[in-house]
């Protein structure tokens, strides 16, 4: 679907780059750009077997790798020249640097007026903090996640993956695709896109904001209840497992009642109206709950899924990748690799009626493909390559 579309990827470590692979996934050319000594400090994030970084192998899927300095001027402006090629630039390096670097939109602009920049920050490219390092944790932080995140009386919660960064990302690749229509449907040129880390999962909790506005109030951690349904929380079984469940429907709270041996509950007005049984939340996860601790997570789940109730096991990782429901979409895929044999990574996400997404091959080894790409883009010959590895420009 994105096939002539160029993309050089200039970023390291997660929010930007994971923007280029979703682009990728859909037949948009990555070029890759790394450090020729370490490479995208990704390679080096958790888990290794034998010397490989299995979370780089997933996140720089369909990229081919290119090893310039851009430290070193020659390594700069064969940078500036694979730009002058490509649609879009995707980093996420400070500002002050890629103005140093000749590396910033304004120069790569004069070069090519059609490119639109991607530009991740941690606080974005205005204000006080715009020139300051920033990672998804400070993100989670400052956008209001950490503070309602946790029991009522325990601290603030990080989560144990990349959130900020991961929906930094999905805001990210949409807005490149509305920059590449506006200028290709348009005739516009190009643009530059700001996103940072804080903004995109703000919008996600802006229910703190509007009810701080309207009604002065600021909401605290109340674990997994939540303030405008009820029952809704997590729930241990008679067998130690845990099941989820979602009564923001009106309806499915009332079936929740009939379907535990409550129909009372389903009768009185303080249970039935969603509104007053907000006031008795704690009442109604009290019932659900000594409910479900009377069955395994097996009959509660027959029960919830006959009177069609919206509860869900809570999985760890094999009940998610063994899940009917997962197989049959085929969430995930195994892709052969020359370094690890094969690995289980996540299919691409967006389902098509008429283009599938693609996971050609995965995170590729640092510079596997310097020489082809300089010489194919840029039309470098053997014995330019050679001097520039001679002199540790790739």
């Amino acid at each position: 679907m994105l096939s002539g579309i160029r993309v050089l990827d200039l970023a390291s470590l997660a929010a930007a780059p994971l923007a280029a692979t979703y682009l990728g996934e859909f037949g948009a050319e990555i070029i890759k750009v790394e450090q020729p000594q370490g490479g995208d400090p990704i390679r080096g994030w958790g888990a290794q077997k034998d010397g490989v970084g299995l979370m780089w192998k997933s996140v720089s899927r369909n990229k081919r790798s290119v090893t310039l300095d851009l430290r070193q001027p020659e390594g700069q402006e064969l940078a500036r020249r694979l730009a002058t090629a490509s649609d879009v630039v995707v980093v996420n390096t400070r500002p002050h640097t890629l103005r140093r670097w000749g590396l910033d939109y304004p120069r790569l602009r004069a070069l090519n007026p059609k490119i639109v920049m991607l530009h991740i920050t941690g606080f974005g490219l205005s204000g006080p903090k715009s020139d300051r390092p920033g990672f998804g944790t400070l993100g989670e932080a400052m956008s209001g996640f950490a503070h309602i995140t946790g029991e009522q009386q325990g601290p603030p919660t990080l989560p144990p993956f990349m959130l900020a960064d991961g929906v930094a990302s999905l805001n990210a690749a949409y807005a490149v695709m509305m920059a590449l229509y506006h200028r290709d449907v348009h005739g516009a040129d190009g643009q530059l896109i700001d996103i940072n880390l804080i903004d995109p999962l703000s919008r996600l909790l802006e229910q703190s904001v509007i009810t701080y506005d309207q009604i002065g109030t600021i909401p605290h951690r109340s674990g997994n209840r939540w303030d405008i349904s009820a029952p809704r929380n997590t729930y241990r079984t008679s067998d130690g497992r845990w099941l989820a469940m979602s009564g923001s429907a009106p309806t499915v709270a009332l079936r929740v009642f009939r379907a535990i041996g409550r129909a009372d509950l389903a009768a009185d007005p303080d249970f039935a109206d969603p509104v007053r049984r907000l006031t008795r939340a704690r009442e109604v996860d009290e019932v659900v709950a000594t409910w479900i601790a009377g069955q395994t997570l097996e009959e509660a789940m027959a029960v919830f899924e006959r009177e069609e109730i919206a509860a869900a096991p809570v999985y760890d990782v094999v009940g998610l990748v063994e899940d009917d429901q997962v197989r049959a979409r085929e969430v995930f895929t195994r892709i052969d690799d020359s370094e690890l044999g094969s690995m289980l990574v996540q299919a691409p996400v967006p389902r098509f009626s008429e283009h599938a997404g693609i996971v050609g091959r995965l995170g590729p080894r640092l510079g596997e493909h310097t020489d082809e790409v300089l010489a194919s883009v840029l039309g470098l010959s053997e014995a330019e390559l050679q001097d520039l590895r001679d002199r540790h420009v790739i």
